[in-house]
């Protein structure tokens, strides 16, 4: 068969799997697709929302007063941009005070330490703990170690975060923050204090979220800035007797309702179809909560408010949710999930944006292996915004993470996150870290995408099961 004949059938097969699109509609869709990008670059809206939320709200640790009222803020910024409809749906999020962390080398080379209490730790005893502390350099270290081999004393994590560009590292690490109270506890720890799990060398501690199992002892847990766990290492070096003091005051409240905010632009021939970009609202205490997730709110609002904005909206309904509670697990994407069960079927793909406001370089799929091939072609005009097509094993981040076990499709929106963890979970999570030009080139692919999808013709169910 000859050269041209082949690529004739391959153009049909193609054609086929796009729907039949015309040539016409998809130079159409390219053409809508940059300019969005080109208004989105233009804009500086995406910048002014993450300030409008960090300078008008600030912080808001999930189940406090601040969450509700950024739940308020947000509800009237999406008002304020013209979203078709807006509402918010309840969720019941776990209400954790973080007190105060103070800590101290009391023998034999007495000296501060700077740490921050985990999240949902319990408090030490009013008058503070003292008692010797051994290191361990992984959880997995921990684990080994024989029973009892901890009794009485402060089990010290001492595990580097490694830094990448796609923040794999942080995968390599925050399972001993997360699992390292029960670990320990097991050993007979009174408490445990891990080196935080980030990128920098500042000497501020890393909150983050741990938890607790039936049946085994309740701990305190601190994170431990990495300057101060070099120091307690080069003590162990030099005496293995280091005596540590620990004070937490934390404390467990039980539940309180918080709520996700949902913004649509409402599809103009198939309004029950539904393309998902998301972000969480909560943040941790610590900082402003500015690149964890204000970034993200600021994205994927500035993306639906685009494409409210075009002469023609696009088919599927475009819809922005604003998650409650991620920080304290995914408690807002697990709500959405139960809450849409019924109308999921109906949710072509999403995506979260979650990693801060790095430039994003690739989009990564998780559609049918036979769509594939395809929706990178109908994506292509992101290739203008600097967005590479990427592979098909995308997760679409941690509060759509659990839609594909459901069967819809998701998108990854990478950024470059090489600096991300020297700043979320730290006082040092603020304003100041954005670049407002990264910040408008992640709405603009973020507007791309969401149109892209929102007009595609393609099928991409059903998903091979990872």
């Amino acid at each position: 068969m000859k050269s041209s004949s082949l690529l004739l059938l391959g153009g049909l097969f193609f054609g086929g799997i796009i729907g039949c699109q015309s040539a016409a509609t998809q130079d159409t869709n390219q053409g809508v697709s940059l300019q969005l990008k080109q208004q989105a670059l233009a804009s500086s809206l995406s910048y002014d929302i993450v300030e409008s939320l960090t300078v008008e709200v600030g912080p808001r640790l999930a189940g406090s007063d601040k969450d509700l009222l950024a739940v308020k803020w947000a509800e009237d910024k999406l008002n304020s941009l013209g979203f078709d409809k807006v509402y918010k749906e309840p969720v019941q999020v776990p209400v954790w005070q973080r007190g105060e962390a103070k800590a101290s080398v009391i023998s034999p080379y007495p000296q501060p330490l700077v740490v921050t209490a985990l999240g949902g730790s319990v408090a030490t005893p009013a008058e503070g703990l003292s008692a010797p502390i051994v290191r361990f350099t992984s959880l997995a270290d921990l684990e080994a170690a024989p029973d009892q081999q901890l009794k009485g004393k402060i089990a010290f994590m001492d595990n580097i975060t490694p830094r990448y560009r796609d923040g794999k590292g942080y995968g390599m690490t925050v399972g001993g923050r997360s699992k390292g109270a029960v670990a320990a506890a097991k050993k007979g720890a009174v408490a445990i204090v891990i080196r935080s799990i980030g990128t920098d060398h500042d000497r501020m501690a890393h909150t983050g979220m741990m938890r607790y199992q039936d049946g085994v002892d309740k701990i305190p847990a601190a994170a431990m800035s990495n300057p101060d766990a070099d120091l307690i290492a080069l003590m162990l070096k030099r005496d293995p007797n280091v005596v540590v003091k620990l004070n937490i005051s934390a404390e467990n409240l039980g539940y309180a309702t918080s709520y996700n905010v949902i913004g649509e632009v409402t599809g103009s021939t198939k309004p029950d179809e539904i393309v998902l970009i998301g972000a969480h609202l909560d943040s941790w205490d610590e900082g402003t909560g500015a690149i964890d997730d204000g970034a993200g709110v600021a994205i994927v609002t500035t993306a639906g408010h685009l494409i409210s904005q075009l002469p023609t909206k696009p088919a599927r309904t475009v819809r922005v949710v604003l998650y409650a509670a991620e920080e304290v697990g995914l408690v807002g994407g697990k709500a959405y999930a139960k809450a849409h069960q019924a109308e999921l079927d109906k949710h072509y793909i999403a995506a979260e944006s979650d990693f801060g406001a790095g430039p994003i370089y690739q989009i990564d799929f998780n559609v049918a292996e036979s769509a594939f091939d395809a929706i990178k072609q109908h994506s292509s005009s992101m290739q203008a915004n600097n967005v590479e097509l990427g592979g098909n094993k995308a997760s679409g981040g941690p509060d759509v993470s659990m839609l594909p076990s459901y069967g819809v499709p998701v998108a990854s929106l990478r950024q470059d996150g090489t600096d991300y963890f020297d700043y979320h979970h730290t006082p040092n999570d603020t304003l100041d870290k954005i670049d407002p030009k990264a910040l408008a080139q992640n709405a603009a692919a973020y507007a791309q995408f969401a149109y892209l999808m929102a007009q595609s013709e393609i099928e991409l169910r059903p998903l091979v099961r990872k």
